[in-house]
């Protein structure tokens, strides 16, 4: 039976393709479940005019995360903190601290799990922190720790 996967099925499909299953599998799972549809002609056409619908959905969503990439690339962070001895913060920057900074500046929110950070920046310094706004797109921002006027 000629099928059209509605949903990702594991060892099957990813939805919107077609696919030739077993009868009693399509009628008695995926069917029922609304894994799946029969392939007719109107089924087909509908689920093609998805895939071309979220195709540009997904290209607009990459050029807004593209320019976020530049603005980000192109921003500088500073923090103030108290220093002891050697140039050691008393506290540290944390992922955060960025974050929360981050997000401010470029009016877009960032989660601190994007931050890319390996350990608290404890000393005065300038770092480049990579941040994960997609899988294939990875800005860093300039963060610049200084000392905090007495």
């Amino acid at each position: 039976m000629k099928i059209l996967l509605t949903k990702d099925v594991p060892n099957v499909g990813r939805s919107g393709e077609i696919k030739d299953v077993a009868n009693g599998y399509a009628r008695n799972f995926l069917i029922p479940r609304g894994l799946a549809v029969p392939a007719s002609q109107g089924a087909v056409k509908q689920a093609e005019q998805a895939k071309v619908m979220a195709q540009g959905k997904q290209a607009r969503v990459q050029a807004e995360l593209e320019e976020l990439a530049n603005t980000v690339q192109n921003t500088e962070l500073v923090f103030k903190a108290k220093v002891g001895e050697q140039h050691r913060l008393f506290g540290s920057v944390t992922a955060g601290d960025i974050a929360e900074e981050l997000s401010r500046k470029v009016n877009h929110p960032i989660d601190k799990r994007d931050v890319e950070l390996e350990e608290p920046i404890r000393h005065l310094g300038s770092y480049k922190v990579p941040i994960r706004l997609a899988p294939q797109l990875v800005p860093s921002v300039t963060v610049v720790v200084e000392a905090e006027a007495s």
